[in-house]
């Protein structure tokens, strides 16, 4: 068979998802974004298609695509505002761990359910002491006889309660250097001494935070996701796979908000027009930024060499996204105060400077590793 150009791949995917959904699904999109149940068929259907992972096989819900195309068929998903993952954490984090480090085992029993959406997962990373510092995280696994004994705290541990599984991260060696001594478990969140809090959210949103106390839970010793003491590793693999699409998101969203901005003014030719046009101008051409050096980090990858660009597009990305969204307020004027999906479109963009990683950790990365600046 013919191998398929990436315009032809393109095309087969939107006639897909043109007959996935609903014929008013535009129309009524501020509705869809919200709806569960759609979106949790959406997942179930495009991994049965093959566009949830393209690069995977199709047992994991791809085609085998090279890195090039599934970026056009990600690209796309984007742009046609396709129906949002009910548990990014899942498939987006959670899944390329486990496929990478998973053993035989681990990965027939939980790699499926979790990329058709049957069972979600959770991310126990952060902690409370630790702030933005996952290297600094205090949850303590001791190993007794075949199980271990983990105490701690997790906190923003997204759509833990409505999660089955979630990926641990505890400190198995407390003398090792304190990024060499984290394990990585998968966790049973229906382990008997875990308490599941959600916190109270200031915003609308499906993806509730929530706090996970660990009280002497007891994780068999086969539970270990790759090596004891490996964490480390399992987590920086995991989250380099979720920041490749966080900036696709980003760029989408920008666009989306740009849009908003020129619809506004519209007509508009006064000189108190003159700043936001000026601030527009701006925006335009970062928008351009983060797609190209999007493609510059893809570029990198596939030659094998060194990637800058991927540390600084996530900072790129969701600072862009802020500056969208605040003028696209200032150009709405007072009215924007009463404006729900304003409202929301602006405390979803502010919520871009922590996912994936704060901004203040990328700055202190560019700093570090690109710019050679010593340590603060």
């Amino acid at each position: 068979m013919t191998a398929m150009t990436a315009t032809e791949l393109t095309a087969e995917y939107d006639a897909w998802l043109s007959d996935f959904l609903p014929r008013d699904y535009y129309q009524r999109y501020d509705e869809y974004r919200w709806d569960i149940g759609l979106r949790r068929d959406h997942q179930r259907a495009a991994f049965e298609a093959g566009w949830l992972q393209p690069t995977w096989p199709r047992e994991h819900g791809g085609r085998s695509l090279g890195l090039a195309e599934a970026m056009e068929i990600r690209l796309e998903a984007a742009m046609r505002s396709a129906p949002k993952l009910p548990n990014v954490a899942g498939p987006g984090v959670a899944a390329p761990g486990i496929r990478r480090f998973g053993t035989p085992e681990q990965i027939d029993r939980l790699l499926v359910p979790l990329l058709r959406g049957d069972e979600w997962w959770a991310l126990g990373m952060s902690e409370p002491e630790a702030g933005s510092d996952f290297a600094g995280l205090s949850t303590r696994a001791v190993l007794d006889g075949d199980v271990f004994r983990v105490k701690g705290r997790k906190i923003w541990t997204t759509q833990a309660h409505l999660s089955r599984w979630c990926t641990l991260y505890a400190r198995t060696d407390p003398d090792a250097p304190k990024h060499r001594g984290i394990s990585c478990f998968i966790l049973d969140l229906e382990s008997p001494g875990l308490t599941i809090e959600p916190i109270r959210m200031a915003s609308i949103s499906d993806e509730t935070f929530c706090e996970v106390v660990l009280d002497d839970v007891e994780i068999p010793a086969d539970s270990v996701l790759g090596d004891l003491n490996g964490g480390w590793q399992v987590a920086m693999s995991s989250l380099s796979h979720e920041r490749q699409m966080i900036w696709i998101m980003n760029w989408v969203e920008i666009q989306r908000g740009l849009a908003t901005v020129r619809e506004s003014q519209a007509g508009h030719d006064d000189d108190s027009s003159g700043e936001v046009f000026a601030e527009l101008g701006s925006l335009l051409a970062d928008a351009e930024a983060v797609k190209a050096t999007g493609y510059r980090a893809l570029h990198n990858e596939l030659a094998g060499q060194p990637s800058p660009e991927a540390d600084i597009l996530k900072l790129l990305g969701s600072v862009t996204l802020q500056r969208v969204w605040d003028l696209a307020a200032m150009t709405a004027g007072p009215p924007s105060m009463q404006d729900a999906g304003l409202l929301f479109e602006r405390q979803d963009a502010l919520a871009a400077t922590i996912y994936g990683g704060t901004s203040e950790i990328q700055r202190n990365i560019i700093a570090e590793r690109l710019l050679g600046l010593p340590k603060g």
